[in-house]
């Protein structure tokens, strides 16, 4: 497909306990995938990247940081596969994620965490949402220009 994506997570306090949100985002910024998952290893982040390649295709290349669960999935996936996907181990490559992060963690942080495990996941997908109308990433009718509320009304409809 030619695409590149960037993968990492963030902290997220459920309960007293920490959670990890897991994101993905392509070369130009737009969000492919996002996940809150109550454990940091292995089978989540594989079952985070089966659902992110399920919904948006196969992506050519994807840029981990040092997280081994990460690189252990998407090691797992290429093992089933015929065409591999190059995986790229840096942390200074995903600063692209790590500036999207600042609209959540700016939203969350002075909730000072949150009480039940869905009510965070129905709050950051709400959150993650709004973002990605801001990014221009919901498909509108042609010669129509609604406002990011509008778009997120409609949702609902």
């Amino acid at each position: 497909m030619g695409n590149s994506w960037r993968m990492d997570e963030i902290y997220i306090l459920v309960k007293g306990r920490w959670t990890h949100l897991d994101r993905a985002v392509d070369k130009s910024g737009r969000t492919i995938d996002f996940l809150l998952r109550a454990r940091r290893d292995t089978a989540a982040a594989r079952h985070f990247l089966e659902k992110a390649i399920a919904q948006n295709g196969v992506p050519q290349t994807v840029t981990v940081d040092k997280n081994r669960a990460n690189l252990a999935a998407l090691q797992a996936i290429n093992a089933e596969r015929e065409t591999l996907i190059k995986i790229r181990q840096n942390k200074y490559l995903n600063n692209l994620v790590k500036q999207d992060h600042r609209s959540i963690k700016r939203r969350v942080r002075p909730m000072l965490g949150f009480q039940t495990f869905r009510c965070a996941r129905i709050i950051l997908g709400g959150i993650e949402t709004m973002r990605m109308i801001r990014k221009g990433q919901m498909a509108t009718p042609k010669r129509s220009n609604p406002s990011a509320a509008e778009q997120f009304c409609s949702l609902v409809a």
